[in-house]
């Protein structure tokens, strides 16, 4: 006979390394989204339109 699980078992449990209340610090959050930002920027051509808009606000505020 199959054994049953008692209570729900839809419950998760935090990670072992991870307290629910930790941060994390701004710079390790900067250091993990910015290669994936770059290679996304480099893969799909925004390199161009990046220029484009730093040169319209620029134009902008008059420099």
């Amino acid at each position: 006979m199959a054994s049953r699980l008692s209570g729900d078992g839809r419950r998760r449990r935090p990670f072992v390394w991870q307290s629910p209340t930790a941060d994390r610090h701004p710079a390790v959050a900067l250091a993990i989204v910015l290669p994936c930002a770059v290679l996304l920027l480099v893969l799909f051509g925004g390199w161009d339109q990046l220029a484009t808009q730093a040169r319209a606000v620029a134009d902008l505020i008059g420099r």
